[in-house]
């Protein structure tokens, strides 16, 4: 800091001193030594003091503020001192950013972000074009930045600039299998084509963060020599390089994850520099590898403040919320006109949708999708919007979740549970009676009743006529007999209606090229105690897709609306088209069964995904549209004014225009949607509008860090499954447990291995044929393999193993193997499955029933397995102990030893593919 901004700080901290009558001493904190000795004394009641001299003095018991603080002088000091001592430089310096500024406008440098191969950390790092470089530049690839020197001291997420290489020193990258190395040292396979290939000159921002690090055994602190102090941490996340740390803790902390900061990385250091923060927990430990998938996700889950709470509207016993005159006046009440009713999972608390349907006068038919009305109870700019909008989403993990929104809210007043009164935001449309095409649509603001609160079981039985279920269904249990008959010919006749609508709005949406991806969508299901009970797949309910595209229809015409209205500042949601060379490895597939697959529009990749069916096995479909669904770009929010119409589309759902408007409980773009609906309702109506609108370019950064959310949500639910996944794993002895062998189907080629697919569990990963010593796989009889020297040949649909012996043994694409399941043990990063196969023939299992058991059913064994552990060892822990609740209850989410309770749905889970745990 220069000298005239400490002086202008010391005037401004005398005049707030004279300001408040000389009566309140006012403390200047500074580490600028020369500023303490001039003004220390200067003025009295003004104190000018150091940092440390101000914990000492105001704060001495926060031990761990005193621990951080020195941590974070010791490590300035060891660096002023490093920088005296060292002359010689480990990297280049970066470029002025004027230089820097005028290069890219030139086009003689590129800016972009930069990401790091995380299965090739060392050697691999590729450059996103970003910006004015991404239109400007005739690259059509990422630019590869080969090796930690080209890289000049940037970090995984920082935005970079970037000098193209001469074309003779371009390089490619490999096409084998690899397992992340730490060392700098290539597989020695041939790469691929040479692809643009450059070095990072500058940075324009520093994306750092907080990072998850382990501690070096007491073996590898001895062998770091001399100073024991200086310590070098090994990082969680594979792409980001070694942190060297200064501390006296290291024996202490080695069993620990621990979370560390980078304050720096100077040109004469190898490695960057850090400060100890704080202890996670102890590695291996299941709270301690969730408190690190959230710390690596930057998500936060502080409970609610007293300030939030306070905003927060009452409904209890002795003062229960109820409608309000002023609000039934404005509102159109619906609870006497329109039968609504909501088909969620079993057990869903958070009920954001509601449906109806009823005949008109006239004859035609009016559809209604009524959303939980958010927006009421949370207002701009509180203290719980600012909240809701720093975290953005709910966040799902495999064993809890952490709400956007308080409870009260999400499983209370914003739920439309059955039988209360809520309030809602409507669109309602009025169709042809015949054609069911639409007439006209309303919006606003409603007042409903939710009738039946059912689950999708339930409405799909009564959709084929199996009466028998209205048992499980409450509202009709002290009916009398007529009563009873005629409410159920009344609801029946309204899911049968909505159905028939469904088909048709989606056999719209097919002509236009809608497509059916690969997912698997997974529900938790809780006993009565809220501790969970099974893993249950969803299963593919024609209900589900009745309720699935009323919402669609529901999102599309308001995002026509809300865009009509506001054209230059509407949230909507853009699915781009992919690029057609990621779809290279779904056609090579498909051509190898004999099928073509036609990528040129979303139409045409519909079509072809729909003809590729083999027979004798239905999982070869699965998997090409699962390799579909890789192949696709992210679906991601926008403002409307930063982009041409053109670029609005939604590719997946071949629609126009799309947003998100139906899940305010857990998605903070539908509150904004929401607003922007009703400010277009005001605008229609010419009244003043209440709603502070954001501007375009405020819009665009806030649909920046909802997409970045939303990418975190998605990694820390995949971290989450693949932890419990491993923790299940890893007592088991993959040698003798018949749960640990499992058919496979291959589905990739790789220069020294296969990508496999195992449908009992849901798994994707890599299988080697080729160990690191050089060795080949050798399949011999009853499921034994054995590795022995020999050499591996490869073409596009199959690759052979032939031993020394002359043994050979051939793997085509969509054959069926024998794979044996285990887990990789790792010390400071997460522990991965590894596949093994054991014989070139399908897996018959000994046990039949086995065969029949869905795969993701046995999900639900491995998530009560671990959490009996865990519930075990806290048990264990509460007698020696007693373990706070209140804690617990402030979060308003997860509690104690029930470590499930609030669960009711895993959304959006894709196929556990621990093939991203390898370099594909």
């Amino acid at each position: 800091m220069e000298k005239w901004q400490t002086r202008s700080i010391y005037n401004s901290v005398v005049w707030y001193y004279h300001h408040c009558g000389d009566r309140m001493p006012i403390v200047m904190v500074t580490e600028d030594e020369e500023a303490i000795q001039q003004y220390g004394s200067e003025t009295e009641g003004v104190f000018v003091i150091s940092f440390k001299n101000y914990l000492d003095n105001f704060w001495p018991d926060l031990k761990a503020a005193h621990e951080l603080c020195d941590s974070i002088l010791q490590s300035r000091r060891e660096r002023e001192s490093e920088s005296q001592e060292t002359h010689g430089k480990e990297y280049p310096e970066h470029l002025p950013l004027e230089v820097l500024e005028a290069g890219i406008k030139s086009g003689r440098y590129i800016q972009g972000i930069l990401n790091v191969n995380k299965h090739r950390a060392q050697i691999e790092a590729f450059v996103r074009l970003q910006g004015a470089s991404s239109k400007d530049s005739d690259l059509l690839s990422d630019i590869l930045i080969h090796g930690t020197k080209a890289r000049n001291r940037s970090i995984h997420g920082d935005v970079v600039v970037v000098e193209l290489l001469p074309k003779n020193e371009w390089k490619g990258r490999t096409a084998a299998l690899c397992e992340n190395d730490s060392e700098d040292k290539s597989s020695g396979e041939s790469p691929s084509e040479p692809m643009p290939t450059g070095r990072v000159v500058g940075i324009l921002q520093k994306n750092w963060r907080d990072y998850v690090v382990t501690f070096p055994s007491k073996e590898e602190v001895q062998s770091q020599g001399k100073n024991a102090q200086k310590i070098l941490v090994t990082p969680w996340d594979y792409r980001i390089p070694k942190i060297r740390i200064s501390t006296q803790q290291a024996e202490a902390l080695q069993d620990f994850r621990v979370v560390v900061r980078i304050d720096s990385w100077e040109t004469t250091s190898v490695y960057p520099n850090g400060h100890f923060v704080r202890v996670l927990g102890r590695i291996g430990d299941l709270e301690g590898e969730i408190a690190t998938i959230l710390v690596e996700n930057s998500i936060s889950v502080v409970p609610f403040s007293e300030a939030q709470m306070c905003e927060m509207p009452v409904n209890t016993p002795e003062n229960p919320w109820k409608v309000s005159p002023k609000e039934e006046r404005e509102r159109k009440d619906l609870r006497n006109t329109h039968l609504v009713f909501s088909i969620d999972p079993k057990g869903c608390e958070d009920v954001d949708d509601t449906l109806s349907v009823r005949t008109l006068a006239n004859g035609n038919l009016e559809l209604g999708v009524h959303i939980a009305d958010v927006t009421h109870f949370v207002t701009p700019n509180s203290y719980i919007d600012v909240e809701a909008r720093t975290r953005a989403t709910t966040y799902y993990l495999a064993d809890r979740r952490y709400d956007m929104l308080p409870s009260i809210l999400s499983a209370d007043l914003c739920s439309l549970l059955g039988g209360v009164d809520r309030y809602a935001v409507s669109v309602m449309w009025e169709l042809d009676k015949t054609s069911y095409e639409i007439k006209k649509v309303w919006y606003g603001r409603t007042i409903i009743r939710s009738a039946y609160k059912l689950f999708y079981e339930a409405a799909q039985e009564l959709l084929d006529g199996n009466f028998s279920i209205v048992d499980d269904i409450p509202e009709f249990k002290f009916l009398e007999e007529q009563s009873r008959q005629a409410k159920l010919e009344e609801l029946v006749w309204a899911i049968g209606k909505l159905t028939d609508i469904a088909r048709h709005i989606r056999a719209k949406r097919d002509r236009c090229g809608a497509l059916e991806l690969e997912g698997v969508e997974v529900r938790v299901q809780l006993d009565d105690k809220k501790n969970i009970h099974d893993l249950i797949p969803k299963q593919p309910l024609e209900v589900h897709e009745t309720v699935a595209e009323c919402m669609i229809l529901a999102n599309h015409w308001v995002a026509k609306k809300i865009w009509e209205s506001f054209p230059h500042q509407a949230l909507l949601r853009q699915h781009p088209p992919p690029h057609q060379e990621f779809f290279s490895e779904l056609r090579e597939c498909a051509k190898a069964k004999g099928f073509f697959i036609d990528t040129r529009s979303n139409k045409t990749l519909a079509d072809s995904l729909d003809r590729a069916h083999d027979p004798s096995d239905p999982l070869v479909n699965k998997l090409l549209r699962s390799m579909a669904t890789q192949a696709m770009s992210n679906a991601l929010y926008f403002s409307t004014g930063s982009c041409a119409e053109e670029e609005f589309r939604h590719y997946g759902l071949a629609l126009d225009k799309y947003t998100h408007f139906t899940s305010p409980i857990r998605r903070y773009s539908d509150i904004v949607v929401h607003r922007l609906l009703m400010a277009a309702i005001s605008k229609d109506k010419k009244m003043e509008m209440k709603e502070n609108l954001f501007s375009n370019k405020d819009l665009e950064e806030l649909c920046r860090h909802i997409n970045n959310r939303n990418r975190a949500a998605q990694h820390s639910q995949k971290q989450s499954t693949e932890l419990f996944q491993c923790m299940y794993f890893k007592d088991k002895d993959s040698e003798t447990e018949e749960r640990c062998m499992a058919d496979g189907i291959i589905y990739s080629i790789r220069t020294n291995g296969v990508l496999v697919f195992i449908p009992r569990f849901g798994i994707k990963g890599a299988a080697y044929l080729r160990n690191k010593d050089g060795l080949v796989i050798s399949c011999g009889p009853e499921n034994s393999a054995e590795w022995m020297p020999g050499s591996l040949q490869r073409s596009q649909n199959k690759i052979t193993s032939t031993t020394a012996g002359g043994q050979s043994v051939t793997f085509h694409l969509f054959d069926h193997v024998t794979v044996r399941i285990s887990v990789q043990v790792l010390r400071c990063h997460s522990d991965t499955i590894r596949l093994e196969i054991i014989s070139n023939k399908p897996y018959m299992t000994p046990n039949p029933e086995l065969c029949h058991q869905s795969s993701l059913l046995l999900k639900s064994e491995l998530v009560k397995e671990v959490t009996r552990s865990v519930e075990e060892a806290q048990l264990a822990q509460e007698v020696k102990g007693k373990v706070p609740q209140e804690e617990c209850q402030e979060y308003c989410q997860t509690k104690g030893r029930s470590l499930y309770s609030l669960l009711e749905e895993i959304r959006d889970l894709a196929l556990l593919d621990v093939s991203d745990s390898y370099a594909l």
